[in-house]
């Protein structure tokens, strides 16, 4: 029914299928990452390889299979049903460049929105065999435990990341210069890890922009689910129409206090 929030039998069938397509993920990724993949650069010079494709077309087709009303959103092969009132958001490898590279912060992101927001989250690291599990009212955990994020005192305290000053263009380059200023110190290239290790109460901010829908639509409800807060530049809440720039804190307080900066800054 559309408008209906997901039943909790619903998300238990959903999740336990999210998790059945981070496996299968897991077993064509982990065994390629020791070895040096083919790469291949699109149009806005990110990076490919035929394994994104290739892990993305068999979470589709564990989909179609399982859930044919169900629409699809992925980076490699673009959408399916993407109207429908469920859909599955698929990002094969996420932190492409440095699973290239050989350094262990990338993932399989894995969400499903309901009327456009998400309400389910997995982020499945490989090599460190880390597994995030979010779900809309529910606590957030890592490989089963829960897990919160932790109280910061003010922004002078704060572990900010952000995946790569590099995604900043001149325009935004004043906002991360103003929260680096700000905090106390900043961790960058850990792409999805860094809003896991914000769930899991390491850090305290994270900012990033240049994002697609499939970057982010996970940690909506992993970081509500841990006690933290996911918006927009604008502070808008995340949906599936957001993007590309988001703000995530562990605090609250320290989310509005950053959100503030962040939009004088732009100004």
């Amino acid at each position: 029914m559309p408008g209906a929030p997901a039943s909790g039998r619903s998300l238990d069938e959903w999740l336990g299928f999210a998790r059945q397509l981070a496996d299968a993920a897991h077993d064509i990724l982990a065994p390629a990452a020791a070895m040096r993949p083919e790469v291949e650069v699109k149009a806005d010079r990110s990076f490919v390889t035929a394994l994104d494709a290739r892990i993305e077309q068999r979470l589709r087709e564990m989909i179609m299979a399982r859930f044919p009303a169900h629409g699809i959103l992925g980076e490699e092969h673009g959408e399916h049903q993407a109207d429908a009132d469920v859909v599955w958001i698929l990002d094969p490898i996420d932190g492409t460049a440095p699973f290239i590279a050989g350094v262990p912060v990338f993932g399989t992101l894995i969400a499903l929105a309901v009327d456009r927001v998400p309400v389910l989250g997995l982020m499945h690291l490989p090599m460190t065999m880390q597994r995030y599990e979010g779900a809309a009212g529910r606590a957030t955990t890592l490989n089963g435990a829960a897990m919160r994020t932790r109280p910061c005192g003010s922004l002078a305290q704060a572990i900010l990341s952000a995946s790569n000053p590099d995604f900043f263009d001149g325009a935004e380059r004043p906002v991360l210069d103003t929260l680096r200023e700000r905090t106390a110190w900043r961790i960058y290239g850990g792409c999805c890890l860094s809003y896991g290790l914000l769930s899991a109460g390491r850090t305290d901010l994270a900012i990033d922009t240049r994002l697609k829908v499939w970057d982010y639509a996970p940690f909506k409800p992993m970081i509500e689910g841990a006690g933290g807060v996911l918006s927009d530049w604008q502070g808008r809440p995340i949906t599936l129409d957001s993007g590309p720039q988001i703000l995530a804190a562990g605090d609250p307080a320290r989310h509005a206090e950053a959100l503030a900066l962040v939009q004088a800054a732009v100004q």
